[in-house]
């Protein structure tokens, strides 16, 4: 693919995810990416099958990049540190960077749309949501597999569940974070997460915690959040 072409692709697909994200995929037309984009329906027709061939596209270029991110932060904290636990909230701590970088206005999330738009899409499309989500939950479940081998909870949990419960969180996060307009919600709720671990797992302080309630503290009491 040329360099044109490949751009005229990302010019696509970026103005078609950020008006879906804003509007949904049936509220958003391909004359509305069109003209978001400043492109023609030639040029659209060039790369995309039609609105359905742009949606897989959409969903596997998103998945590909959230996998990418989140095994990196994986990586990274087992560079950083031997202990399992501590990793995780390294992990975690990684996201709630990232998500607070967004800025105050909450970004939403692709696979919501897709989940509730289910209709619109080919099951294979929407099957690929599921994979991915699984995926992802899979890669946090490795990581408290080697935190229960070493810790006992205080409550009985598997690691799956504490998987889900991070996806769960996460993705519970983006939807409050857009509805009430409020960009720091994802990444506090996050926080509420590695709060949880620390207790379940003896109340053991992680590193990474100290330093964000240190960060909190310096921000603000909590009723500002209120």
């Amino acid at each position: 693919m040329s360099q044109k072409s490949e751009n005229t692709r990302d010019r696509i697909t970026r103005a078609a995810e950020e008006l879906i994200m804003a509007k949904g995929f049936a509220g958003t037309s391909i004359d509305d990416i069109l003209k978001s984009a400043g492109l023609t329906k030639g040029a659209f027709f060039h790369h995309f099958k039609g609105k359905g061939d742009l949606a897989r596209v959409l969903v596997e270029n998103h998945a590909r990049r959230d996998i990418e991110m989140f095994e990196g932060f994986v990586v990274s904290a087992e560079k950083e540190i031997d202990d399992p636990l501590e990793q995780t909230f390294l992990v975690l701590e990684a996201f709630e960077k990232m998500v607070s970088g967004l800025g105050e206005q909450p970004p939403g999330c692709i696979y919501a749309v897709y989940t509730y738009e289910s209709m619109q899409f080919e099951p294979a499309i929407r099957d690929f949501v599921a994979d991915t989500l699984r995926r992802w939950t899979s890669i946090y479940t490795r990581k408290f597999h080697e935190v229960l081998d070493r810790y006992p909870p205080a409550l009985p949990v598997t690691a799956r569940e504490l998987a889900e419960m991070v996806i769960a969180v996460i993705e519970g996060g983006f939807v409050l974070a857009r509805a009430y307009g409020d960009g720091r919600l994802t990444a506090r709720q996050s926080e509420q997460v590695r709060n949880y671990l620390e207790l379940l797992f003896g109340g053991r302080p992680s590193k990474t915690g100290k330093r964000i309630r240190k960060s909190v503290e310096r921000r603000g009491t909590a009723e500002e959040y209120v």
